[in-house]
């Protein structure tokens, strides 16, 4: 099961005795802060978590797979996360 925004916004406001209108503007923020950084081509380094990079993806070669049929993918950005070296380690259960 995924972790969604609301649960997020729950956490938040329950460790941090926030009001639900406080943490989810708080979330809302923080999400909102790493779309733009993104958006304008820049890496978000989060120390302890991870990084989330934007990658270009060049013009390649595809296939429809309902038809079969040859194609050209146009070139696209693409957003890639590598988690830090401790957050590897957690979810290994190597603490």
């Amino acid at each position: 099961m995924a972790l969604t925004k609301a649960q997020i916004t729950e956490e938040v406001r329950t460790r941090n005795g926030f009001t639900l209108k406080k943490s989810t503007k708080t979330v809302e923020a923080i999400l909102e802060i790493i779309k733009q950084t993104l958006e304008s081509g820049e890496d978000v380094l989060i120390s302890g978590f991870g990084k989330f990079c934007v990658k270009d993806k060049k013009e390649r070669r595809g296939r429809n797979p309902a038809t079969g049929e040859d194609l050209m993918l146009a070139p696209r950005k693409v957003v890639t996360f590598k988690g830090s070296g401790k957050l590897r380690e957690i979810v290994n259960g190597f603490k």
